[in-house]
This record gives structure tokens, sequence and C-alpha cells, in this order.
């Protein structure tokens, strides 16, 4: 089998002129970097396997000319006993060009080689170190074999350090660490080594020439990790260290950490450093690769010392800050001038309970401000005018709440307009349309009533008018999304009377009494079309925005929401939590390359958190989003102002380059559990992308395009609704192009994914082509259903009678019964067989018309942890159906069941029932094979032409176990049903070395098996035995999951392709052997 497709941890990491080289498992990725020190896309970025069975550990440039001197750049790359393509007989820890362009290596057992790999390679000069122990990394100085000095870290937590020609001791030994030392970084003009180690400390060493002299004093002591320190080099006298805490640390002169990088998924394994333009490299177990380019530090808040006691604080612009103080007095503070100017005086806001709303036009620096108070006026104004204004009285009591949003359609005119809502104390809200003229009042027009639902905190937060037109979408502050019609027709609109005061007038808006809104009975009250009631909690909607079709809100519950409108309704398609610990999301923002941005609090701190590459842009301490705050963004300049200590505080920092490139996309932080591939979409090109669903330990599922021609890995979405690890994944029902229920281009299929916590989660996933993104691919991810046996529990009657759920029951294995779509059930329920670590086999139900996910039986039959299902269906000659599950437990035993007759009861039960159904008992399995002797961890059925089938099951002695089965209906009263009888058995002991993590029948002859031992065995079944036809080496490490799908079939030759999973993930394609003829009859 031929590997085509690979995604692994980067374990290292070099500089080579103008290029960054990652090694990712036995491959070598290659990315042209420009001068700057941007990147191409990883597109184009070259990729090449060099070592055989290996994962590449070290890296190492020759000295000399880049590719713009005119030379080629050569490359070492070395990993346990290989060296590029070249076997050793040693561990190779680190190597280092010499003169001549030889190679210089340090090897295990603490051995220094002088090595000729040209002309099938040679070793010219060896030399060995007694008592150096154990040894973890190396370090090599010196370019001829008299100078070549060697530093290695050993398992003990000591760095020895010896020249090659004089081996027989060490020359020092520096002491210190309390762990292995991992890595070591040797500078020579400055004669500075670092050491990082797994005690989570980094020290930097003064060791003059590497290899002379007796001493060496530790000069630095570093603590700031939480996880060993797996990478270390020197940025001048300082180092910079990367830990399997998934943090990059640049450290000060004091062992303090000057800054913090962060962004993998992951433990972090490699780090390299380009001397020119101070460029760094990390990659780690996500399998990504990052480059972060030097930043300024970013530039503390300004107090501006604004008059009064400040009471709101709004951003007019980048450069502008606005200041209500608790008189009522408004001051403008110009950043350019660098001073206070005021524009209204107190009492402007009529009343202490003041609310100040301003929003920036376009072309210039002109904003319109809206100033309410607590006695129900309205001021409105342009900045540049403010005796201009425009004085209201909307509501007998305070107003609530106050914002502008942009306004649908083209304005009239030549006049600019916004559009203003404004709530009042009877959950009352008003949509008025304000347009500007330039040197004139604004004037008003009242476009729309709408009542709020009835709540304690009655007034809305936010609103967005859709594109759609005719709808306007808001968030109240009880937590709820309302939508109502709004059709905005001049006709409906009631203009105010005396709508704008004399532009002559020196301060119409304090010097007379503002006049009421008239007409305001004439327009009616609308209700909401659709209202999802509480949807972010009790906290409050804190924005909408509209992005393409969709509809996102953002809340205090520390969670976005996707939508999408149905008709006149609302509908919920997923909920994100971007960032563990924001709990405070205040708005998206959707920059222009595709990333989204989002704005919140964590904990005291303002954050502007970047999806795409996973890293705080911006990080404020403000203390907290309960104060007032007001942020502004433009391509020169983004501000952020808020009130604390009694003033204004001003955080401006000037656009800049994004600090982090991703070379390579993260995938999974932890090993990948579970892999399902969902088909292949086609895109231009010489090879369709393949979409798989992966989960991991680390709580997520993530949707991937993998593509042979990149041999890359693409992230579509990522699904995070999960509390604990997802150990389970299952599909149902994959639509194609062509088929029935599917009328674009692309994939569709419902995902059940579960794991620890007894959590299950159900998606609706949607894959099309989409040429416009990077990938090729667009996926849309709707949220169907989910469930928990805890919540299942607390739903229960008398359930202080009864035992509770143990709240650490895992679902191990996850498997859909086909074929429950027919005639014979009255609604499309879909069934569930879930393996579950409590000893149980859970069956559940799902109707995705309701998003109801229900347990509907359950059989604690084999009284230990059970491993795996498998459903299957069996088709009698008359069309009647028969629904099989067979389940294998630790005990190494698989039992066969009949669902049939629990699957039509749950249905019909399921249809009938308003409230809560009983569990239905599966019974007693038909038929228990002990097929291992200890837990079955794999396990396969297939249907043979013949109508039998083959159940494969692999074992964690390394055993695989086949047997072929018959289902036969029992004649008599006492076997009446259905009965399965064993034809064959036939087992293979320590067909693998270590566990058997993955089995499939290709076909009826052929078998497929994979273990952690990281062979892929290809194996003929023949007369009672299993034969090995070929043994393949994958680069998945701790293997968790196989999976294999048929392309194609070419004369009788069958194209098949698997794709692995554990520490990484790996696509290999293989030809079967052409089947054998049918054995001749006897004559």
């Amino acid at each position: 089998m031929e590997s085509v497709a690979l995604v692994a941890p980067v374990t290292a990491l070099e500089f080579a002129g103008d290029a960054l080289l990652a090694g990712t498992g036995p491959e070598v990725v290659a990315f042209r970097l420009s001068g700057g020190g941007q990147a191409a896309a990883a597109a184009a970025a070259g990729r090449r396997s060099v070592l055989r069975e290996a994962s590449v550990q070290g890296l190492r440039a020759e000295p000399g000319p880049g590719p713009g001197g005119g030379a080629a750049v050569r490359v070492a790359a070395f990993g346990g006993r290989w060296l590029a393509v070249l076997a050793l007989g040693a561990r190779v820890w680190e190597a280092r060009w010499a003169a001549g362009g030889r190679l210089a290596l340090a090897l295990g057992g603490g051995t220094v080689a002088l090595y000729e790999w040209r002309g099938g390679g040679r070793w010219l000069r060896r030399a060995s170190c007694g008592g150096a122990g154990a040894l973890r990394c190396a370090a090599l100085a010196g370019r001829t074999w008299a100078r070549l000095a060697l530093a290695a870290g050993t398992a003990a937590g000591t760095v020895v350090v010896w020249r090659a020609a004089e081996a027989a001791a060490p020359r020092r030994s520096l002491r210190g660490h309390r762990g292995a030392v991992l890595a070591l970084c040797y500078a020579a003009p400055r004669g500075l080594l670092a050491s990082a180690s797994e005690d989570r400390s980094v020290r930097l060493w003064a060791v003059g020439e590497l290899g002379d002299g007796d001493g060496g004093c530790c000069l630095l002591v570093c603590y700031g990790h939480g996880a060993r320190v797996a990478a270390v080099v020197l940025r001048g006298p300082r180092p910079v260290s990367a830990g399997e805490d998934g943090a990059c640390l640049e450290w000060d002169g004091g062992g303090g950490v000057r800054r913090a990088r962060r962004g993998h998924r992951g433990a972090l394994r490699a780090l390299a450093l380009r001397p020119a333009g101070g460029c760094l490299a990390t990659g780690g177990d996500d399998g990504g690769v990052r480059l972060w380019r030097p930043r300024r530090a970013a530039p503390a808040a300004l107090a501006l010392g604004a008059p009064g006691r400040p009471r709101a604080a709004v951003l007019a612009g980048p450069r502008r800050v606005l200041a209500l103080d608790e008189a009522g007095g408004l001051a403008a503070y110009e950043a350019a001038a660098g001073r206070w100017v005021p524009v209204l005086p107190p009492p402007a806001a009529g009343g202490a309970r003041g609310a100040l709303a301003a929003a920036p036009l376009p072309g210039g620096d002109e904003a319109l401000c809206a100033l309410a108070g607590g006695d129900g006026r309205l001021l409105l104004f342009a900045l540049s005018r403010p005796g201009a204004a425009a004085g209201l009285r909307l509501f007998e009591g305070a107003v609530r709440g106050l914002g502008w949003a942009p306004r649908p359609g083209p304005p009239p005119g030549a006049a600019t307009a916004a559009a203003l809502l404004v709530s009042g104390p009877d959950g009352e809200m008003l949509w008025l349309d304000v347009a500007h003229r330039p040197g004139q009042a604004p004037r008003v027009r009242l476009m729309g009533r709408y009542l709020l639902p009835p709540c304690k905190q009655r007034w809305h937060t936010c609103a967005a008018f859709l594109p759609q037109g005719g709808l306007l979408v808001c968030g109240d502050r009880r937590g709820s999304l309302l939508l109502f019609p709004c059709s905005g027709s001049p006709e409906r609109a009631a203009e105010s009377a005396g709508g704008g005061a004399d532009p002559g007038a020196e301060d119409s808006g304090s010097g007379s009494e503002p006049s009421r809104l008239l007409c305001k009975g004439a327009l009616p009250l609308e209700t909401p079309l659709s209202v999802l009631f509480g949807l972010h909690g009790k906290t409050g909607v804190t924005s909408v925005t509209c992005h393409g079709d969709y509809i996102y809100s953002t809340g205090r519950d520390g969670c976005y929401r996707q939508l999408r409108l149905q008709g006149q309704q609302l509908e919920v398609l997923r909920k994100h939590r971007p960032c563990k610990g924001l709990q405070w999301i205040e708005e998206l923002r959707f920059a222009p390359d595709g990333d989204l941005l989002v704005l919140g609090f964590h904990a005291d701190n303002f954050v502007v958190w970047s999806s795409g590459t996973g890293e705080k842009l911006h990080c404020i301490p403000c203390g907290g989003g309960h104060r007032s705050w007001s942020y502004c963004s433009s391509p020169e300049t983004e501000a952020f102002a808020f009130i604390k200590c009694g003033d204004v505080m001003l955080y401006r920092c000037e656009a800049e380059p994004r600090e982090q490139q991703v070379l390579l996309a993260s995938l999974h932080g932890r090993e990948i559990a579970c892999v399902r591939r969902l088909g292949a979409v086609e895109v231009p090109g010489p090879a369709a992308l393949n979409i798989f669903v992966t989960g991991s330990e680390d709580t997520t599922a993530c949707v991937l395009a993998l593509s042979e021609g990149s041999r890359a890995a693409v992230p579509l979405a990522r699904l995070s609704d999960h509390i604990s690890s997802v150990r389970a994944l299952a599909l149902a029902g994959p639509v194609g192009p062509g088929d029935e229920g599917f009328g674009d281009e692309g994939l569709s299929a419902l995902l059940f994914s579960a794991g620890g916590r007894a959590q299950i989660e159900c998606y609706r996933l949607l894959c099309s082509r989409d040429p416009a993104s990077e990938s090729a691919v667009a996926c849309q991810v709707i949220h169907v259903a989910s469930h928990r046996l805890d919540e299942h529990w607390e739903r229960k009657k008398n359930r202080h009678k009864l035992v509770k759920m143990d709240p650490e029951t895992r679902y191990m294995s996850l498997s859909v019964v086909p074929g429950t779509s027919t005639e014979q059930l009255p609604m499309p329920w879909k069934f569930l067989a879930a393996a579950c670590s409590d000893g149980s086999v859970r069956v559940f139900g799902l109707l995705e018309a309701t998003q109801k996910l229900v347990l509907v039986a359950e059989s604690f039959h084999h009284q230990r942890c059970v491993l795996k299902v498998e459903a299957f269906l069996h088709m009698w000659a008359g069309g009647e159906r028969r629904h099989l599950l067979c389940s294998a437990a630790t005990d190494g035993s698989i039992a066969f069941w009949d669902i049939t007759g629990p699957i039509a009861d749950a249905a019909d039960t399921l249809c009938r029932e308003e409230g809560e159904m009983q569990l239905l008992a599966l019974g007693a399995p038909l038929l228990t094979i002990m097929a291992h002797s200890c837990g079955v961890n794999s396990l396969h059925v297939h249907e043979t032409p013949e109508g039998q089938y083959l159940v494969a099951s692999g074992s964690d002695d390394g055993s695989i176990h086949l047997c072929l089965l018959e289902v036969a209906l029992g004649r008599g009263k006492a076997m009446a049903g259905t009965c399965l009888r064993v034809l064959e058995r036939v087992a293979r002991p320590c067909a693998h070395a270590a566990h058997v993590t993955g089995i499939r029948v290709l076909r009826p002859d052929l078998l497929l098996s994979a273990s952690v031992d990281q062979r892929l065995t290809l194996w003929c079944r023949g007369p009672g035995r299993l034969d090995a036809l070929s043994t393949t080496f994958f680069h998945v490490p701790d293997l968790a999951e196989l999976d294999c799908w048929e392309v194609a079939e070419s004369g009788r030759e069958l194209q098949y392709y698997c794709v692995l999973c554990g520490q990484g993930l790996e696509m290999l394609h293989g030809t079967a052997p052409p089947k054998p003829p049918p054995p001749e009859a006897h004559q």
C-alpha cells in the first residue's frame, strides 16, 4: 500500500535561506518565504518523504549563501536510526555541517562521528565518551574534528560537555535541572548555552567556547511554562522556549516572561529562529506550523483627565472620544490636539440617567449623536454643530435602550441617513429614521413601533435590519432574540413636529423645551413574528450581525449563535464557544481576509480574539465589561475607550501586519480517537477532495478536506459542543449529487458524535463546492439534537427511588441502525446503537424534524465495559427486514441481538405518547461467541453475496477472529423468531505485536487489519485459515481507528483507500489481488 496523505505532529523546524522547512512524520515540508518573512500559500509548499520508518527529529541546513546567492542549500534530516535515507547503527541526536560539506553527528551512547554522506556514505572519524549516561538531546560546535565539541543533555538532568578529539571523559558537567534535559541551544559568538528540561524550566549558562575550560555558571533560571519544555533557541542573549503547554515564551534578562505567544491547539515540539529578521517558527502535536514576526509591545492605556465625573464614554471614530458626565454635560476629546472640548453643557441629558450613542458618518470625521435622559427626552445632533439639534420627548419615563443600526436601503435625496432604535419603560421600541444634511439640524421620522415581550428587564440591547428586507431582528436584556416586520415605507412614516431647531439657534437642545413626537399613534404597534426566548440566558444579547445568508448573535453567556431565516421564523443552526474563559462576548466582526474576530471580556480584560489563528490580538486590562466602554477599528488605527478610576482611559494602537501567520492549519491538540469518511466532493483538478470527520481527546470534532495533491488537510468546521473527549462517530445516510434529497453538488449526512460524560451530539452536515474558499469546499453545520444521561435522569419521575446514572459513563462506539426509514414506521425515526463503559448497550431514537433524541432501550447483558457495537440489516426473500446488532466487551465475547421488535415498539410508542416513554428491554441475545481472551478493540460485519455475514474482530492480545454466520428463521414454538448459525470460525493468534484497533473485511476472501505496532496487514481468507499477503508500515503512532472505502474497480482488481487515526492522520491507497477462481465441481 502507498501513503497518499499524512497529517502528523511537527517535530522539527529549520530556516534554510528564504525557505522554512518543517519535519512532520517522515516528510519534510518546504515553505517559500518572501523578503519580509511572509510565507506563500500552503498549496504552493513542497513536500517530500525523506525517512522510511522514522519521524524527522531534526533538520540542519548547511551554512552558506541561500537561494538568492545562486547556490542550493543542502539540508540534513535525521530521526531515530536514520539520516536522510541512509540507515545508521545508532540513534542520531544532533547533526551539524562540518568543513568540506561533511556531517558531524551526535549519536546514541555518547558517540561523536564525522560522516561522509556522498558516494554511498562512510564513517571518517568516530569517538565515544564514557560516563555520559542516557542522552536525551545534544548540541554540536566546531567545523573541524579538532575543534568539534559536544554538549549533551542527559535523563538525569545534567548537561555534559566534551571534545571529540578528547573523548575519554566529559570536560565539564552543568547541574541544576531536576528533570531530564530535553533541548539545548549553543550560541558560539556569545559563549552561551540554553537548556530546556522536563522540570518546566529553562536555564542559561555561560560556557565560553564549548569544550574549553572546566567552568560554566548558570546566569538565568526561567520558570513560566505549565508543562515540559520541548525546544529552546537563543535570540541574542535571551532564550526563547516552546513547551508542551502550547506556549512559546520569550524571556527577559531577569528570568520573567517578556512575551508569550499562543495559538497552537496542542503541545509544541519544534522551534526555529530566523536570524535575518528575527522571525520565529513553531510546530507541534496539532500538525500546524506558524510563523511569528517581531511586533512592537502593546501600548498602555492613557488617562485623558475627563472634566467632571464621567458616566459614559463613546468613540466617535478612532481619534475622538465623547464623555457624558453625571451632571448631564457632554465633552469631546480630540486625540490630534490632546485636549477636551465642551460639546453640550449640563443638563443636556435631562437627568443623571443619561444614555449616549454615536454613529460615525462616512466620508469624514462627522458623527451623529443621540443623547437620551431619564425623563424620556431625546436630543439628536451632528457633532460638528451641536447647537443645531432636534429635541423630542418620546416617553413619559426613562429611555432604557438606545442604539444605532445600519439603515436599510439607499438614503433619500442627498441626505445621509441612519436608523436609531429607542426603548421606553413599557417595552415599546421605536424606529426613528434620522437624516442629516450639512449645516442643518437632523430631520427625524418615526418609521415603526414595536412591542417587546413582557419580562423584568424589558428593553432592547441591539438590532440589525436583515438584507432580505422588511424584517428587523433585535436582542433584548432578557437574552431573547426577536424578529419584527419593518416595511420602512415613507407612506407609513410619521414625521416629528418641529423636527429640527433653527440652524441659526445658539443652543436649541438646552434653551427650549423639546417637541413631542406627534402622530405616534398613527403607526400600529407591531408584535414579534418569531421569538427565541432566553436564547442567551438571563444576562442579555449583546449584538446581532448579518453576514452572508446567516444571522449571528452574541451574549454574555460566552457563546455566539449562528441562525438562519426560514420563512419568517428564526432557526438556530449552531452554538459556538470560541475561546475558553471568554465569559462575555460583545460583538463579531468579519475581517476581509475571512477571519472572524470575537470581541469580548476575559475576566477583567477586554479581548479581541482571532478565530482563524486562535490568538488574542489585543488584551486590555479595563476592569471588566460592566462599566462603560467603546471600541472602534479602522484600517489605520484601533482604539478602545473605557472608564476606570473616575476617568476616561484611551488605548490606541496603530494598525500593523498580524504577528502570526498560519502555514499549516492545526487539526487537534491531542490524539485523534475516531475518524469517518463522509465522501468526496468534485473540485477542479485531477482528483476529488475527500471529506472526513475526526473526533479527538481535546473535546472537539473536526470536518476536514484531505487532498492527495497537496497531501495536506484543511479544516472546514470545528464542533466544540462536547464537554469531554470525543471517542466515537457515526454517519447516517450520506447523500451525494444526483441522489434523492440532495439537489446541489455536494454531500449531506447526519453525524452522531459521542464520548465522555455520557454525551451524544447530532449534526446535519452539508458540504458543497465553493470556488471562492481556500479549500474549494464549504461546509455548513446544523446542530440537530443532543442527549446526556444525567439530564435524562433529572427528568425522571420518582428519581429519588432510583440509582443515579454514573456521570463518568463513556460512549465507546456508535452504530446507526440501517434500513429503519420504511413504510412500516409511521414517522421517519432514525435509531442509533451505543456501546457504553457501564456495561450497557443502549439504543436511541432521533426525529430530525422535531430535534428530538431520546433513549428508547437498553440492556446490561455484558456486565462489563462494552467496547464495540455494529448494526446490520438482513432481508428475507419476501422483503421482510430484521435489524441485527452485535456488541463486543472487554472479556472478549461478542453478542448478537435481534432488535427489530424493540425498534418497532419504540417507534410506535414515540408516535403515540406525549410525555416520557418507558425504557424498553433488548431481551436476551440470540448468540454469544467467546472470540478472544481479552477486550475486543475492533469489529466489522460484512455481508457476502450468498446472504451470509462475516464478522471480523481484533483484540488487545494482537489476535484476529473471523466468524461466518447464517441468519435463519426458527421453526417450532420453542425456536420461533430469528436464529443465527455459526458456519465457520477462523482465529489467528498473535497476528500483530500489539492491540488490533482497526479491522475491515474488503471482500469475502480479503481482510485488512491495523495495529498499534504501526503495521497494516492484508490477509487472505482460505478454508480454515488466514494468510498474510502484505504488510505496510504507517506513520501514525498509537493507532485508534481505521476506516476503509472502495473507490473503483478496474478489471478484476479492487481499488481501495483506508484512513488511520491516532497521533496524526494518514490516508493510504492499495490494490487488492484479483479474486480467486471459483472451485471446479467434482467430476
